[in-house]
C-alpha cells in the first residue's frame, strides 16, 4: 500500500473548507483520493457557533444538570451518577473500552474519509465540541496521520463507537497511526508533527465516537466507485455490442423514449453513441441480441437512477449532527435522541451493493457470450489469438472467464441485505441497531469485485476486437471516435493474447486503472 505523500502548498492553499456550506460526497472524495487538505472556515459566525456549544454545554455541568455521558455512565449505565471529581477521567475511559476493533484496517482513503465525515459532522455546532478539537481534527487530514483504525466491531448504532475510538485515541496520543507509509505510536508521531494531544472535555469523547461517520465516510467512496462504473460498464456494452456484431437499434433514443427512466435513457444514449452508424449494407447478425447486450441500459440504468436518492440520504447523513446529546446553544438546550442510528446509510449501501451486484452479473454473461463460439458471430473459442496448428493447444481467456464467473458469485452472494440482521447489544440498550457500517463493508466488497469482472470483460472486448482487426473485418469502423480512443488507450495498456500467458498481472493493472477511475468517460 503506497503511503500518502505530504500535501503540497497548493494543496494547502486551495482547501476543502469545512463549515462554510453543506459538504458533498465528491469534497469528501477530493480529500480521501484526490489529494486535497481541509481547512475549517474563517467567518466568525461559524467560530462563534462552535465556541457558544462549548460554553453553554460547560455552564450546564457547572449548574449540575445532568448529561448523559458526561456525568452520567454509557449506554446502559445511564444511571449511574458519576462523582465530580471523575469527570474529566471519563471521557478517556471511553475511548480505551472501545479499543477492540477487530478484522482488517480502514485503507488510507478511507481513513482519510472518516475523519472528514467526522470533522463535517462536529462543524455543524450541535455537539459541544471546542473549536481546537475541530483544528486538531483538521491537522489529522492534512499531516496525513492516519488513525490505525479496523474494519470490525460496530453495529451501526449507537454509532460507529468502536471504529470512531480510534480517532480519539489518535488525538489524545494513544494507540498507534499511520504516518507516511509507516505504523507508528500516535504520540510520536504527533510530537514529530509539533501537534499537541487534545485533552478530551467531558463530552469529546463520546462526541466524537457516538455518530455515522465510518458508515458515512465508505458511503461517500463506495458512491463514487459506483457512479464511475454506471459510465465504463456503458462504454464496454458498446465495445461488447460491436465485437459481438450486436444491433445499435436497441440503444435508439426513440425507443427509450417510451420508458422514460432517466438513469436508463442516459446509459442507452451513452450506448447508441458509442456506436457509430452502420451503412446500409451491415445488418445485425440477429434481429434481437440477448439480454445482456438488449437490457444492459435497463440493467446499468437502475443503478443509475438509484444513485440519485443514495446521493441525497448520503449527503443528509455527512451534513447532519448525528451523536448524542445534541447541544443547542442557541435555544439553551439538550435533547436527548438517537440520531446515531444509521438506518439511512444502511438503506441505501444494502441498495446499492445489490445494484452494482447486477453489474458485474451483467458483465460476467456479456463475456459469457464472447468466449463461447456458438454465440461470438464467428469470433475464436475462449478469444484465442493463437492460429493454425498452434490454435489447438492455446486456451486464450478460458481461465479468466471462470475467474469471473467466480468474483460474480461472490459479488451476489454478498447482496444478503446487512440492516435486516439487527442484534441486541449492551444490556438490552442498543436493542435495535441498523448495521449500517456492514452494510458499507459489503458494498465496498461487492464493488472491488464487480471491478474485477469489468476489468475482465474489458480485456475480452479488447481481444475480440483486435482479432476481428486482425482478420481485416471492419467492427471498429462502427466505434464512433471516443470509444475508440478508449479502446485505443486500454490496448496500448493490455497484451494480444496470441501464445497462452499469465495475465494475473494485466488484469491486477486494469482493476487499478477502474478503480483510480483512469478514463474519462462521457460528459
Amino acid at each position: 500500500m503506497n503511503a500518502p505523500r505530504p500535501l503540497t502548498p497548493e494543496q494547502l492553499a486551495q482547501p476543502v473548507v469545512i463549515g462554510a456550506a453543506p459538504m458533498t460526497i465528491e469534497d469528501v472524495v477530493a480529500v480521501a483520493c484526490r489529494d486535497r487538505s481541509v481547512a475549517l472556515a474563517a467567518d466568525a459566525g461559524f467560530r462563534s457557533r462552535i465556541d457558544a456549544g462549548a460554553a453553554f454545554l460547560e455552564k450546564l455541568i457547572d449548574a449540575g444538570g445532568d448529561v448523559y455521558g458526561v456525568n452520567t455512565g454509557y449506554g446502559d449505565s445511564c444511571d449511574v451518577r458519576i462523582p465530580p471529581e471523575l469527570l474529566s477521567e471519563l471521557p478517556l475511559h471511553l475511548t480505551r473500552y472501545h479499543g477492540c476493533g477487530l478484522g482488517r484496517h480502514l485503507d488510507e482513503d478511507a481513513t482519510l474519509a472518516v475523519l472528514v465525515a467526522r470533522a463535517n459532522s462536529l462543524a455543524q455546532g450541535y455537539s459541544g465540541v471546542r473549536l481546537e478539537l475541530l483544528e486538531k481534527l483538521v491537522a489529522l487530514v492534512n499531516h496525513r496521520i492516519l488513525p490505525l483504525i479496523p474494519e470490525e466491531g460496530s453495529v451501526g448504532a449507537s454509532g460507529d463507537l468502536t471504529p470512531l475510538s480510534y480517532v480519539a485515541a489518535a488525538l489524545v496520543g494513544e494507540r498507534e497511526v499511520r504516518y507516511r507509509g509507516k505504523v507508528r505510536p500516535a504520540a510520536a508521531v504527533l510530537a514529530e508533527a509539533g501537534i499537541a494531544p487534545l485533552t478530551l472535555q467531558p463530552k469529546e469523547g463520546l462526541a466524537l465516537m457516538n455518530g455515522t461517520a465510518v458508515m458515512t465516510a465508505l458511503a461517500c467512496l463506495a458512491f463514487s466507485r459506483a457512479e464511475y462504473l454506471t459510465r465504463l460498464c456503458s462504454r464496454v456494452t458498446a465495445l461488447a455490442t460491436v465485437a459481438l456484431r450486436g444491433n445499435r437499434g436497441h440503444f435508439d433514443p426513440r425507443l427509450f423514449a417510451v420508458k422514460p427512466h432517466v438513469g436508463q435513457n442516459a446509459c442507452a444514449a451513452w450506448i447508441f453513441g458509442d456506436l457509430a452508424a452502420p451503412d446500409g449494407a451491415d445488418e445485425p447478425m440477429r434481429l434481437q441480441d440477448r439480454y445482456s447486450i438488449r437490457c444492459a441500459p435497463h440493467v446499468i440504468g437502475v443503478l443509475r437512477d438509484a444513485l440519485t436518492w443514495m446521493r441525497r440520504d448520503i449527503e443528509v447523513e455527512l451534513n447532519s449532527a448525528n451523536d448524542n446529546p445534541i447541544v443547542d446553544p442557541e435555544l439553551e438546550q439538550l435533547f436527548h435522541g438517537g440520531h446515531f442510528y444509521g438506518g439511512h446509510i444502511a438503506f441505501a449501501m444494502d441498495g446499492m451493493k445489490n445494484a452494482v451486484a447486477n453489474l458485474a452479473d451483467l458483465m460476467d454473461r456479456q463475456l459469457a457470450l464472447l468466449v463461447d463460439a456458438r454465440y461470438s458471430h464467428g469470433l475464436p473459442q475462449n478469444l484465442s489469438g493463437a492460429i493454425g496448428p498452434r490454435a489447438a493447444i492455446n486456451h486464450g481467456l478460458k481461465a479468466v472467464q471462470i475467474g469471473a464467473s467466480a468474483w460474480t458469485a461472490e459479488a451476489l452472494k454478498l447482496t444478503m441485505p446487512a440492516s435486516v440482521f439487527s442484534r441486541s447489544t449492551e444490556c438490552h440498550n442498543q436493542d435495535k441497531v441498523s448495521m449500517g457500517t456492514i452494510a458499507a463493508r459489503d458494498c465496498l466488497r461487492v464493488l472491488e469485485l464487480t471491478e474485477q469482472v469489468v476489468a475482465a470483460q474489458l480485456l475480452a472486448c479488447c481481444q475480440a476486437l483486435e482479432i476481428r482487426r486482425r482478420r481485416g473485418e471492419p467492427e471498429l469502423d462502427r466505434v464512433a471516435p471516443g470509444a475508440r480512443e478508449f479502446f485505443d488507450a486500454v490496448r496500448g495498456d493490455t497484451p494480444f493474447i496470441e501464445e497462452d500467458q499469465p495475465l494475473e498481472a494485466t488484469l491486477r493493472r486494469l482493476v487499478a486503472q477502474v478503480r483510480e477511475q483512469r478514463w474519462a468517460l462521457y460528459p
